[in-house]
């Protein structure tokens, strides 16, 4: 039996916005949306042509206070192919939460406040 990742779900209150996020930061564009037939929500499916991989962010009509994410120990990880330009671009953008330099790696945060490690391909 075998297993595939095929994505990951994260809960926005400003869907626009988070669109617009991934998009600047990581080049993430909108694949394929779901909208329920009553507006109680949309999901939007994230990728690119690097991986089949999807990110999947949900907005929910009825959820409109920020989430509660607990400690924030979990995040999704990106690949870049020219680190010092995805430092300057996040660096610019102000969403620089955490660096790890002994590791070589930083973290992004999202609008919602999940956070998003960022890796030099080694």
């Amino acid at each position: 039996m075998k297993f595939k990742m095929v994505h990951e779900n994260y809960n926005v209150i400003d869907l626009d916005r988070s669109l617009a996020f991934y998009e600047q930061a990581l080049g993430l564009k909108e694949k394929r949306r779901i909208t329920a037939e009553d507006g109680s929500f949309i999901i939007v499916y994230l990728g690119n042509e690097e991986s089949e991989f999807e990110l999947e962010l949900t907005w929910l009509k009825d959820h409109p206070e920020p989430y509660d994410l607990g400690e924030e120990e979990f995040h999704l990880a990106f690949q870049t192919d020219d680190f010092e330009a995805a430092h300057a671009l996040h660096e610019k953008m102000g969403c620089i939460c955490f660096e790890n330099l002994s590791m070589g790696i930083y973290f992004i945060q999202d609008p919602d406040g999940y956070w998003l490690e960022i890796i030099p391909t080694r």
